[in-house]
């Protein structure tokens, strides 16, 4: 018995690091498809609304709390639909400089088209669209109207094929009535809206998450962590998650990180046992966080 549990575990593991291994190698290809998500029955709406908004062409908006897998939902629309293996450009339009933004999604004179153009006949993925500056609203604007670009140095406007995808952790709305986000554009914008749920919301995918993490992380630091006991995922599921997927992912690699035997327990997530009535753990020093890279 002991030898067929490990046999089992040892294939569990497997399938699950060759699952993450396979979607990462379609990301990459740009073929990352919504078949790809991982996505129970709180997820369910996300995947119909996803294959629709796929066999469109049409502006779409993502929106939900930081964390949730929004980028990694536009990759799957972008690779399950006609524009699939086409340039999928993304623009975090918090991450720059207010003056750059413009430059950089419109081009800065001769040699430099700006990310517009590099996503001509792809995808172009805004991330927080809200902190969009005014001015570049106004020639967003005009590219969804007229598809066209206006680019600095250039006498006339160059056309550009772009599938257009926006995400917000913000309530646009409120920022139309601010006056932050133009009215027009926002009408433009929520064209075909698909709003995803915090982790707290679909905890049925939560041991699902738990396992490929597990895999990968295990992998990456040659260690021999097989899975996690059902106390810890116990625990992990009356947890809030603030931070959604992407602080579950932190956590699963901290713990791995920490862990001496084959199973994760309550002792390899001390911030969370922190947090949670009943536990109480010691918390070590962490680990570097991981980049964002959680599949949802």
């Amino acid at each position: 018995p002991e030898r067929l549990e490990v046999s089992i575990k040892n294939a569990l593991r497997i399938d699950a690091l060759e699952g993450e291994i396979n979607r990462m190698k379609a990301s990459a290809r740009g073929k990352l498809g919504v078949a790809d998500l991982i996505a129970g029955e709180a997820m369910a709406r996300v995947v119909d609304l996803g294959r629709r908004a796929a066999q469109a062409d049409i502006p779409v908006l993502i929106e939900g709390e930081s964390g949730v897998g929004k980028a990694l939902i536009a990759r799957a629309i972008h690779g399950e639909s006609a524009r699939a293996g086409k340039p999928f450009v993304t623009v975090n339009c918090s991450a720059m400089p207010q003056d750059e933004i413009e430059s950089r999604l419109f081009g800065a004179g001769p040699g430099k088209p700006g990310k517009l153009i590099e996503a001509d006949q792809g995808t172009l993925f805004l991330e927080e669209i809200g902190e969009l500056p005014l001015q570049a609203q106004a020639r967003l604007l005009r590219l969804l109207q007229v598809g066209e670009v206006d680019t600095l140095g250039e006498s006339h406007p160059i056309k550009a094929d772009i599938r257009l995808i926006a995400a917000t952790n913000q309530d646009l709305i409120a920022l139309v009535r601010e006056g932050r986000l133009r009215e027009d554009l926002y009408y433009r914008l929520n064209v075909f809206p698909i709003w995803v749920p915090p982790l707290r919301g679909r905890l049925d995918d939560m041991a699902e998450l738990v396992r490929l993490f597990i895999a990968r992380f295990a992998a990456e630091e040659g260690k021999r962590v097989d899975g996690i006991s059902p106390e810890a995922l116990a625990m992990l599921r009356r947890y809030s998650w603030p931070g959604n997927i992407r602080q579950l992912e932190n956590a699963v690699f901290r713990a791995v990180a920490l862990a001496d035997g084959p199973m994760l327990g309550v002792n390899e997530f001390p911030q969370v046992a922190a947090h949670a009535e009943g536990y109480r753990v010691t918390v070590p020093a962490a680990p570097a966080p991981r980049a964002p890279s959680h599949p949802i």
